[in-house]
């Protein structure tokens, strides 16, 4: 099994944005890749962003409880969770563009949101 992807280091202000945020759902820990069970989707995801992060895309992924700070200071993320509540989650941002809520985004997704921002 690959390692999770977890990052929860807290951003320096004069940073540049990842190219790709993912703002997920309360989880049992990080990843979500703990319990008797493993969610088929959390392993899919953790295997894209390991991907991503071989090909040098940068990424962040937070969670509410450890980092509110990254829901309270982006507000298209608290606009979609104030309407939808926690249905709004994960949402997943490429350059500061929302590309999917209430799902994990398809690698072909991630990959056609990558492709059209770097024009």
């Amino acid at each position: 099994m690959t390692q999770p992807v977890s990052v929860t280091k807290t951003r320096d202000a004069q940073a540049p944005r990842p190219m790709m945020e993912i703002f997920d759902p309360p989880m049992c820990c990080p990843a979500g890749l703990c319990g008797p069970s493993l969610d088929q989707t959390l392993l899919d995801v953790n295997d894209l962003m390991l991907a991503l992060q071989a090909d040098g895309v940068t990424l962040e992924r937070y969670q509410m409880a450890s980092r509110p700070d990254a829901f309270l200071s982006n507000p298209e993320v608290m606009r979609l969770v104030r309407e939808r509540d926690l249905q709004a989650l994960p949402i997943t941002m490429v350059r500061g563009r929302v590309i999917r809520s209430g799902a994990y985004p398809s690698a072909a997704e991630v990959q056609a949101a990558l492709a059209e921002h770097s024009r």
